[in-house]
């Protein structure tokens, strides 16, 4: 199956590893209204696509993304217009929860999401690297959350993620200041994995990790996300009793075999999608 062709990012698939790029690089790869819908679009069609086993993230040009795009959320009162203020904020929360779901199709992609990251990660782009299960970055990334700077609350996912990747206080002193975190500090709080050394080696190395990650059992590598993100949610009691669940139903598979063979005759295990 060949990927769809989009107006606002560009995605391909090979050997297992699908790759989504922003595409908007004249503009700093701002989130305009059809970049929010087909980044869910893409991830849609990545979680549909067998032979897609994990996916990268990444942006064109030196800025990873600047946040959405102000022309964008200088219309929203245009698009919410209604003589009743009652339904105008009702079409309000109705987009905040599209942009929401939008954003969350990374999460729910059942198939590994890493992000690779270079310049500029603020505001709406910030909500979307937490989205996925990996961040990595070049020397030159700097993060923030803009919002408090164009005098919002930032709604679309940052603030419920965030935490949880960094700890309460420190995601606090960022929402409240919106100062930059560069590269380094990125790394030491635990929002970002791992520096490379350039843009290049950023390129290289997260499809190196990424075709690791490929190689391993899917079936596997799709469990592992599905109880990951529902233990992250609940208590430690709900988790364990949910894996339990979730390897009575799919431990004893063909996978589990073929990594016995393989490990058995000394030789790469090869897997269906």
């Amino acid at each position: 199956m060949n990927p769809p062709v989009f107006t606002t990012l560009t995605l391909s698939l090979a050997d297992h590893v699908a790759e989504v790029r922003l595409n908007r690089p004249d503009r700093s790869n701002a989130m305009n209204e059809a970049m929010w819908q087909e980044i869910r679009q893409a991830f849609d069609w990545i979680d549909a696509t067998p032979a897609a086993r994990v996916a990268i993230l990444a942006g064109e040009g030196r800025n990873f993304c600047a946040g959405i795009d102000l022309a964008m959320l200088a219309g929203v009162q245009q698009r919410i217009a209604d003589p009743d203020g009652a339904r105008s904020r009702e079409a309000l929360r109705r987009l905040i929860l599209d942009l929401q779901d939008c954003l969350s199709s990374l999460e729910r992609c059942r198939k590994p999401v890493l992000a690779a990251i270079q310049g500029a990660c603020v505001g709406g782009a910030l909500d979307l690297v937490t989205c996925c299960d990996m961040r990595y970055v070049a020397p030159d990334a700097i993060f923030s959350i803009k919002e408090i700077d164009i005098g919002m609350v930032a709604d679309v996912g940052t603030l419920q993620r965030l935490p949880r990747l960094i700890g309460d206080g420190m995601a606090r002193e960022l929402a409240y200041t919106g100062r930059h975190v560069d590269a380094e500090e990125a790394v030491r709080l635990g929002l970002a994995n791992r520096i490379f050394g350039s843009p290049e080696a950023l390129t290289a190395g997260v499809r190196e990790i990424a075709l690791a990650i490929a190689g391993k059992s899917p079936l596997a590598t799709r469990g592992l996300k599905e109880v990951m993100n529902y233990s992250r949610d609940h208590s430690v009691a709900d988790g364990l009793n949910y894996v339990a669940t979730w390897n009575a139903a799919m431990l004893l598979s063909a996978d589990l075999g073929e990594c016995l063979a393989a490990q058995r005759e000394k030789r790469a295990a090869n897997f269906a999608d």
